[in-house]
């Protein structure tokens, strides 16, 4: 009867947060401390009773308890242990479960470390989450249940699927997660604003490391899906603008523009309707990605399920969201909005228009994610959008962004002196120009390579500029302060990904070759060597294994082995081999033998050589490591505001 214990807490937790959603903000509206103090505690329930269906769920994966259809479909005796756990959330039914979990570990967070915000805007918070948890919740429990029983039971399940066989897969769904369900934090606390008519920008300080926090656990999924991608699917590639990468990809780039903005709002008052409507979109669009993912209207590699029915509800319960928050953002709105005013030349000047070419990609990559769906609706038959429109339109609207990255630090809140920008553009365009023309030279490059290092010098050599500039002329304990370090350190990673991603995506070279064993191939500076195949097998798969040898300049370089491999319910696989470096990877990925089966004759083999690739996912750790510092301001823990004093407002920090 484990399972129904499972069942029963999911229900449970369902009941908890119906009365967190409703009663505390009651409350909070007649001013009735009791109410209002129900919020807590219903939380953290909430978080026992998910948190105890999680652990039945894994416990019947690591038992083989084949009776429950969810472990049955999605795991067999001979799966190892490791993959058994993440099979937990290999498919639909373990993946919305984990996301609930990790809505209610923010919101039991939350409980925990927002104890310094007035009883009031805290109830309203709390009872927002409760909301979104109730949605989730019943989505659970009336279309997918993932302790539902198959009778009679099967002596052995089907498989996990071989793509999720992986130890990316391991973490890189929970890690996406917990951004996308982070950004319902900073959605709460607009709601929560807009609902109490906070006038002052403290609310926005106490958002602040929420969101940063949300966003760098974002920016480690993404990093973490890619690197899968590119590891496991055989093709070689890190992104491909498959249309659940874009879901990911619209609230990361809508929460670097809300992180900006809250910044400018906490410090100086200004853009709060601006702040409240990003809070409102970046958590938008984290649904939108639910629904994308689950609802079969799109097809992609990363999809869970393709029920009509569930897709249904979830676009339902997008549009009570989205349609409710908006409406109340146009009734509630003006009341909060104001602020000081700032000059063309200020540092709010530059954050307002990188949010802006921010909001305006994000803008562009849902056209391009949906139109498709446009197109069948509107009868215009089969349209296909990918890498050329998304390619050509990012670029475009990213090359500001990069170009304004080392000025925003010089200028000052208010109005700012362009004639201290002109050092920085000097110094860090001579430094652009110089590599771009050694790259020129000696590289022997393509016009996309050498616009990426330049692009990428100009970047990190106008932020590591400024952190000269601070250490020279601040006192020891002010130079850095968390969330000074954690914009450098983002703007940086910035820096790395362009060239990263301008360097690999116009360097590469690949072939498709046919190989005899003993067959040499030549690819850029390197030699392949195949020396054959040979039999392979794992806990629940057999397969075969290529041998090759690279080399350069007659030193061996590498040995790898690449894989096709074939698991016990007959899907097939490609396990590519890489020998990674910090300046390049060499990749290879098996195909087929080309003689009718012939094992021991030729095969083909995909080779490629992939310069700089490393510097994507480094980059992108820069801009991780960056929001949690950042997320580690003293000020957000320690300012008092002047309500917690007696007044009303906070003081704007300096």
């Amino acid at each position: 009867m484990i399972p129904e214990l499972g069942q029963l807490a999911l229900i449970l937790a369902m009941l908890l947060a119906l009365v967190q959603g409703v009663v505390p903000v009651v409350g909070a509206w007649r001013g009735n401390s009791a109410l209002m103090s129900l919020a807590r505690p219903m939380a953290a329930g909430q978080f026992v009773f998910v948190a105890l269906a999680m652990g039945i769920l894994v416990h019947a994966f690591l038992t083989f308890d084949f009776s429950v259809g969810y472990v049955a479909a999605n795991s067999n005796l001979a799966l190892p242990w490791y993959y058994r756990i993440t099979a937990v959330w290999g498919a639909h039914e373990g993946s919305m479960l984990l996301w609930v979990f990790i809505l209610n570990a923010w919101t039991l967070a939350l409980t925990i470390f927002s104890r310094q915000l007035p009883e009031a805007f805290a109830a309203r918070v709390l009872g927002v989450m409760g909301f979104i948890g109730l949605g989730f919740l019943a989505f659970i429990v009336f279309t997918s249940n993932p302790f539902l029983r198959e009778l009679p039971m099967q002596p052995d399940g089907a498989d996990l699927n071989p793509v999720l066989q992986d130890p990316g897969m391991t973490f890189h769904p929970p890690v996406l997660y917990m951004g996308y369900v982070g950004f319902s934090v900073a959605f709460a606390f607009s709601i929560a604003a807009l609902l109490g008519g906070e006038l002052e920008q403290a609310w926005v300080r106490w958002a602040r490391p929420w969101t940063n926090v949300a966003w760098a656990f974002l920016s480690a999924g993404i990093v973490a899906g890619s690197w899968w991608a590119y590891a496991e699917l055989g093709w070689g590639g890190w992104w491909f603008w498959d249309p659940v990468e874009n879901a990911s990809f619209m609230p990361w780039l809508v929460g670097a523009a809300l992180v900006h903005a809250q910044a400018i709002t906490e410090k100086r008052g200004s853009l709060r309707s601006w702040t409240i409507l990003l809070s409102l979109f970046a958590f938008s669009l984290s649904l939108l990605g639910t629904f994308l993912v689950r609802s079969g209207v799109l097809t992609s590699v990363h999809s869970f399920a393709s029920d009509p029915r569930r897709g249904l509800y979830i676009l339902g319960f997008l549009v009570v969201v989205i349609g409710g928050s908006l409406l109340l953002y146009a009734v509630r709105a003006p009341k909060v909005a104001g602020g000081r005013a700032f000059a063309v030349v200020s540092r709010e000047t530059a954050v307002l228009i990188g949010n802006l070419l921010l909001t305006t990609a994000a803008a562009m990559v849902l056209l391009g994610t949906l139109f498709p769906l446009l197109g069948d609706a509107l009868n215009l038959g089969k349209v296909s959008v990918g890498p050329p429109y998304f390619g050509f339109l990012f670029n475009l609207l990213m090359l500001p962004v990069v170009l304004l990255l080392p000025f925003g630090p010089y200028l000052r809140w208010g109005k700012g002196d362009i004639g201290v920008l002109k050092p920085v553009a000097l110094r860090a365009g001579l430094a652009a120009i110089v590599c771009a023309v050694i790259a020129f030279l000696f590289v022997d490059a393509k016009l996309k390579a050498i616009a990426g290092v330049a692009g990428a010098v100009w970047a990190c050599v106008g932020t590591l500029l400024y952190v000269i500039k601070r250490w020279r002329e601040m006192p020891r304990g002010r130079r850095f302060p968390a969330e000074m370090a954690g914009m450098l350190l983002a703007h940086f990673g910035v820096g790395i990904f362009v060239a990263g991603v301008m360097l690999s995506e116009s360097l590469s070279i690949e072939r498709d070759v046919r190989m005899e064993p003993g067959k040499i191939v030549q690819l850029g500076s390197y030699d392949f060597r195949f020396d054959g195949v040979r039999e392979t097998s794992g806990p629940n798969w057999r397969g075969d294994e290529g041998v090759v040898t690279v080399m350069k300049d007659g030193a061996l370089v590498a040995n790898l082995h690449p894989q096709k491999r074939t698991y016990t319910r007959g899907q097939v696989q490609t396990e590519s081999a890489i020998d990674a470096g910090i300046f390049r990877d060499i990749y290879v990925a098996l195909g087929e033998p080309m003689d009718a089966g012939n094992r021991e004759g030729a095969w083909a083999l995909r080779l490629y050589q992939k310069p700089f690739i490393r510097w994507i996912w480094l980059g992108g750790l820069f801009m991780m490591l960056g929001g949690f510092v950042a997320a580690g301001e003293r000020r957000f823990r320690t300012q008092k505001t002047r309500s917690e004093a007696g007044a009303t407002v906070a003081e704007p920090a300096a």
